[in-house]
């Protein structure tokens, strides 16, 4: 199976000639070096550059051990660049390289050379670290194959589809597999190998266990509010194992910083403030979590959560879960205060989006329950109820967008309109 990555595609090409260094981060096995090494490459012979006018590096490759040694790297380019004309320079999972930026930096000045790097982890990669690149650092993050790049290539009856990507998620060697147990199998064996093994690598934390038991709690409530006290109550409680809050942190920053989960703040809409209480944590890849939990653990109300949160991310937005007050008189006519949640509060630049992720409406009372936080928002921006359980999309008496799941994940609704 071929996915193109199109999305990707364009921005590496929209960036070539902007004299900056592109760096491409993600998720280990998200597909950047294929996407680097084989759809870029082929998108550039395609239009007339020379072969020899691309210089590769793979540095995990054993067989390019010694360009891990910044000087022996640089005289290596170097010696590949023969002429004025542009020279495209790739070098995937450049964090190997000790003193990586002054290498990177080192190609700034020179007028022929565009430099596209690709790293797995934030910690060596992140926004931080791009700014020492003299302001000159052009970050495109990678992602697991959203549903419509999935389906593009899967077909077949939509339903069918989507339960497959709740279960397996998007790593694009996944669905090379036709064999659920080659699947499972494969999604198993690389949390353990990959992911839980280079982050505990990467971090030097000795308690593999501890880590191995956070992961499992993570994903067991994902999409749920909760905050590190909590966690290390459940650590207590449940595990048996006693773990320090602020270890706890420590951990989940790791791995945050491996783009394994992602964090949600939770934030006051009326108030116009981030609450610092609880926050959420969605999975990077829906196959990772449910590897974790060994398969056991399949909610299709919250794979569907996690699924669109991750779509919203994948297209640059910036995602917050909303709090909203709302008061209601009661009996004897005293007024009961309580907070709803919005699923999502969307942002981009001065524009902003309010998300329902709502599984089924059965029922009119459903319905009700679903919008009634998004009717505590007055402020004219648009509210949208993401159903799955819908066919077709439009606005309901109240206003909201009633969007279809399918028009949604395969780009049908222009929610910004």
């Amino acid at each position: 199976m071929l996915f193109e990555r199109k999305y990707y595609l364009d921005q590496l090409l929209r960036a070539d000639g902007n004299g900056m260094i592109k760096v491409i981060t993600g998720i280990r096995r998200c597909g950047k070096s294929y996407l680097l090494f084989n759809l870029f490459r082929e998108k550039l012979l395609a239009r007339g550059v020379s072969s020899d006018h691309i210089i590769q590096v793979n540095l995990e490759d054993r067989r390019n051990k010694k360009f891990r040694d910044p000087d022996c790297l640089l005289q290596y380019i170097d010696s590949q660049m023969k002429d004025s004309c542009k020279y495209y320079i790739m070098l995937d999972e450049v964090q190997l390289v000790k003193e990586f930026e002054d290498v990177l930096n080192s190609y700034l000045g020179i007028p022929n050379a565009e430099v596209y790097v690709t790293g797995s982890n934030a910690k060596f990669l992140s926004k931080d670290v791009i700014t020492e690149f003299r302001g000159r650092g052009w970050e495109i993050r990678i992602h697991p194959l959203s549903f419509s790049e999935y389906y593009e290539v899967v077909g077949g009856e939509k339903a069918e589809a989507l339960e497959l990507y709740y279960k397996y998620g998007g790593l694009p060697a996944v669905a090379q597999f036709e064999r659920v147990e080659d699947r499972q199998n494969y999604l198993r064996e690389i949390y353990e190998t990959v992911y839980l093994k280079d982050v505990l690598e990467r971090n030097n934390l000795k308690n593999a266990e501890g880590m191995r038991e956070l992961v499992r709690i993570l994903a067991s409530g994902m999409g749920s509010g909760t905050n590190v006290r909590r966690i290390a109550n459940t650590f207590n409680t449940v595990v048996a194992m006693d773990i320090a809050p602020a270890t706890i942190g420590r951990y989940i920053k790791c791995l945050e910083d491996a783009f394994f989960i992602n964090e949600a703040l939770r934030y006051d809409v009326k108030g116009r403030k981030y609450i610092g209480t609880e926050t959420k944590y969605y999975f990077e890849d829906m196959g990772i979590r449910n590897a974790v939990l060994d398969f056991r653990q399949l909610e299709p109300t919250h794979a569907m959560e996690n699924v669109i949160y991750n779509e919203l991310c994948r297209n640059g937005f910036s995602v917050d879960v909303g709090l909203v007050e709302s008061f209601k008189r009661g009996t004897g006519g005293r007024v009961l205060r309580r907070n709803l949640e919005i699923d999502f509060v969307v942002n981009r630049h001065d524009e902003r989006l309010y998300i329902q992720s709502a599984y089924a409406l059965p029922t009119m009372e459903k319905v009700a329950q679903e919008q009634a936080s998004l009717l505590q928002v007055d402020d004219g921006f648009r509210k949208i109820i993401v159903a799955g359980d819908r066919y077709s999309s439009g606005y309901n008496e109240n206003g909201i967008l009633m969007v279809s799941l399918y028009d949604f994940l395969l780009g049908r609704a222009d929610i910004w309109k």
